[in-house]
């Protein structure tokens, strides 16, 4: 709870849009089978991009997380990374 807490906001924003496509993604597959027992091709083409993309917020984040633990710092997009500006 306390890693929550000292998320940036557009962390937060980026992890509540990739939940938000994948929630929607289930929900419509489930009304559709429900509905007329078939899911349209469409629907395959928006479920595939949102896993895709929600995918690759989770996988982006992890890997800007990593590179900043990795150079030891804290925060990758800050000022302080280039010293002579």
């Amino acid at each position: 709870m306390k890693e929550m807490k000292e998320m940036k906001a557009s962390v937060k924003i980026q992890y509540a849009c990739a939940v938000m496509l994948i929630v929607s993604s289930i929900v419509l597959a489930f009304y559709q089978v429900m509905d007329i027992d078939d899911i349209a091709n469409g629907t395959l083409m928006y479920i595939a991009q949102a896993f895709l993309l929600a995918g690759s917020i989770f996988g982006l984040n992890y890997y800007v997380n990593k590179l900043s633990i990795l150079y030891g710092k804290k925060d990758i997009d800050s000022p302080s990374r280039n010293p002579q500006q």
